[in-house]
C-alpha cells in the first residue's frame, strides 16, 4: 500500500495531504470541493474501494490552500503483467506493434488520477480559488513526488485520463510537466433534443430507414421482459450476474482490474435510484443486464452483460441502447454518454463521436524522453458511423 504522507508542494503555498481510504478523509474538505462532481463524491468512491481494495491500492489527496481545501485528486494504483492486458475499461487500443514488440512480458504499475471504471474527468477537481494552470501543474508535480516517495513498486508510467475536448486548453498545462498528449477510442454522446418529450418523438425525427430499424429491434426484443433490479435483486442474480459480465469483457482488449455483481450490488445499495440497473429475462432465464448512473445533466450508460447466444436473434444489445435512449428522454437529461467501442451501432441511434484525449508521462526523465515514440504507435481505433435523424431534428 501507499505510504501515508504529508508533503509541502513546490507551488505556491499550496500543500497536500493524501489519505490510503475514503474513511480516513476529511469529508467537509472533500465535498466542498467534490459537491458538483458525481464520480468524485465519496459514496461512489467508497463503494468502488469496497469493492476492489484487494487488488487495488487508491490514494485520495487534498490541496489546500493554509487551511482552505482548493483541490481533490483520486487515484488508484494498478498493477498487471502484460500479458494479462484485456480490461475493457483502459482508455486506448494498443497496437499491434506495441504490443508484440516493446512491452511484451512486462510487469507493470500505473498510478492513475482518473476513474477506471467510466469515461471521462472524473479524477481531478478544483475550485476557483485557484486557476487551471496552477492546478494542473500542482497535480502533476504531486503525482511525480509520490511517485519518488514510494519505496516498492514505483510506478512505471502516470496516467491522466480522460478529457473532453473543451478541457483541453486547460489540461494542456500538464504538457510543462512532460506528460504526453494521447488521442483515444471516442466517446459515443447523443444530444438530447428539447423536442423529445416521448420515445415515440425520437423515433419520429429519424430517417426512415432508421426508424424502421428501430421498430424491428423493438419487435425483436419483445419477448424480453426488462426489470429494475435492487441491491436485493442483484445479490439474488449473483452468479449470473457474473457470467453476463464475463462474457462481455472476455472480447475486451484488456482485463486487469475487473468489477463483479458484488461491485454492482454495493454500488447500487450506497447510490439508490442514482444508479439504473436493468436486468433482461427471456423465459425466466436473466440473458442480459445494463446500468447507467443518472447525473445532473446527463445519463451516463456503464456496464453491461449479454447472453450472445440470443443477441441476434432478440436483438438484447440493441434493445438496451433503444432503452437508455427512453430513460434519458425521461429523465429529460441534455446528453446520453454511451461511452467507447461499438460506434457504428450507437451512431444509429443518433450518438455522435466526441474526441477524448488522456496524457501520460514515464516514471524517470530518461524513459520519458522514450516514450514519445511508443505514444505515437497508440492511436484510436478507425470507427464509422450513421446520420439517423432528419435534418430538422438537429437544428
Amino acid at each position: 500500500m501507499f505510504e501515508k504522507l504529508k508533503k509541502t508542494c513546490k507551488v505556491s503555498s499550496l500543500h497536500y495531504k493524501s489519505f490510503a481510504s475514503t474513511r480516513t478523509i476529511p469529508s467537509m474538505d472533500w465535498n466542498s470541493i467534490s459537491k458538483d462532481h458525481f464520480f468524485l463524491s465519496l459514496t461512489y468512491l467508497r463503494a468502488i474501494e469496497d469493492s476492489l481494495s484487494r487488488t487495488i491500492d487508491f490514494k485520495y489527496l487534498i490541496f489546500y490552500s493554509e487551511k482552505t481545501p482548493v483541490a481533490i485528486a483520486a487515484t488508484q494504483l494498478l498493477k498487471f503483467n502484460t500479458t494479462e492486458i484485456t480490461l475493457a475499461e483502459f482508455p486506448f487500443t494498443i497496437s499491434e506493434t506495441l504490443g508484440n514488440k516493446i512491452i511484451q512480458n512486462l510487469d507493470v504499475s500505473v498510478l492513475i488520477c482518473g476513474s477506471l471504471f467510466s469515461c471521462g474527468e472524473h479524477g481531478f477537481a478544483f475550485s476557483d480559488q485557484i486557476t487551471a494552470k496552477d492546478a494542473y501543474g500542482l497535480l502533476a508535480k504531486t503525482l511525480r513526488e509520490l511517485r519518488k516517495n514510494e519505496s516498492e513498486d514505483k510506478p512505471s508510467f502516470l496516467l491522466l485520463k480522460e478529457f473532453w475536448p473543451a478541457s483541453t486548453i486547460e489540461s494542456d498545462a500538464l504538457l510543462n510537466q512532460k506528460f504526453r498528449p494521447v488521442h483515444i477510442d471516442v466517446n459515443m454522446v447523443l444530444s438530447m433534443q428539447a423536442s423529445w418529450h416521448s420515445f415515440e418523438e425520437y423515433l419520429a425525427s429519424m430517417k426512415t430507414k432508421f426508424r424502421t430499424r428501430a421498430k424491428k429491434v423493438l419487435s425483436s426484443s419483445e419477448e424480453l421482459e426488462v426489470k429494475d433490479f435492487t441491491h436485493h435483486t442483484i445479490a439474488e442474480h449473483k452468479d449470473q450476474i457474473n457470467k453476463l459480465y464475463l462474457s462481455v469483457i472476455e472480447n475486451a482488449d484488456f482485463k486487469v482490474a475487473q468489477l463483479s455483481a458484488d461491485t454492482f450490488r454495493i454500488v447500487k445499495e450506497a447510490l439508490g435510484d442514482t444508479y439504473v440497473f436493468k436486468g433482461y429475462f427471456l423465459k425466466g432465464e436473466l440473458v442480459g443486464f445494463s446500468t447507467a448512473f443518472i447525473l445532473n445533466d446527463a445519463i451516463e450508460a456503464n456496464h453491461i452483460g449479454v447472453n450472445y447466444s440470443y443477441n441476434v436473434s432478440h436483438a438484447i444489445y440493441q434493445r438496451m441502447l433503444y432503452d437508455y435512449v427512453d430513460l434519458a428522454i425521461k429523465k429529460q437529461v441534455k446528453s446520453l454518454r454511451l461511452g467507447r467501442t461499438a460506434e457504428l451501432i450507437k451512431s444509429s441511434v443518433g450518438a455522435e463521436a466526441v474526441e477524448m484525449r488522456l496524457y501520460v508521462r514515464h516514471g524517470n526523465t530518461i524513459s520519458n524522453k522514450l516514450l514519445k515514440p511508443m505514444v505515437s504507435l497508440v492511436q484510436p481505433s478507425a470507427y464509422e458511423i450513421r446520420t439517423p435523424f432528419k435534418k430538422q431534428a438537429r437544428t
